[in-house]
């Protein structure tokens, strides 16, 4: 019979979340175990080199971000109010502008691999999806929407954007800066001006 692991993946994957907001894309496995306090070997077996170690990020930031869009919506009152909050907090747990910019300069490299590709597209879809099924779910209350596939990808572009953005030339918080542009979508499709 097979022991039971002391050392979960989601210990070791946090470690990781946690380093690469620390160091960027050139971190090390050694760096990972040290913050997990366990040894390199620990995470090389787990996960088998660096790219296995990003891809089970990949797969578990896919998860924990529609798990979070889907408990944000369903704490809200109106379904408009439901799709703003989850729309934000798709990113808003980023940290400070430095700890954004790491996260931005991993996803670089994530883009110029090929499988990591693959997840990041897996990830922007199921974000996309459960944004189609929050839209579809105000769209009464959003007469001004274009349609809900147009509608979901719009907002998916306008948080991506401000993410980047953000990290590059931050102000504020980025939560605040994500709800104010949604926000200013969103009150656009409900057919009701700004105020200044």
């Amino acid at each position: 019979m097979a022991r039971p692991r002391s050392i979960t993946d989601e210990r070791l994957l946090s470690a990781a979340e946690t380093v690469i907001g620390r160091c960027g894309p050139g971190f090390t496995l050694a760096q990972v175990a040290a913050e997990a306090g366990v040894s390199v070997g620990t995470v090389a077996q787990r996960f088998g080199s660096k790219s296995g170690l990003l891809q089970a990020m990949s797969r578990r930031a896919t998860r924990r971000a529609v798990e979070q869009m889907r408990e944000c919506a369903a704490r809200a009152d109106d379904p408009v109010d439901g799709l703003r909050a989850a729309a934000v907090s798709v990113y808003a747990v980023l940290g400070d502008a430095e700890e954004a910019a790491n996260h931005l300069g991993q996803l670089g490299v994530d883009i110029g691999d090929p499988v990591l590709r693959s997840l990041l597209g897996e990830h922007f879809t199921a974000v996309e999806e459960e944004l189609r099924r929050l839209v579809r779910a105000a769209v009464s209350s959003l007469p001004h929407a274009p349609s809900v596939p147009r509608a979901a990808r719009a907002v998916l572009g306008v948080i991506n954007g401000v993410s980047i953005d953000w990290s590059i030339r931050p102000h504020g918080r980025l939560a605040d800066r994500l709800a104010e542009d949604v926000d200013a979508v969103l009150t656009a499709w409900r057919g009701r001006r700004e105020e200044a």
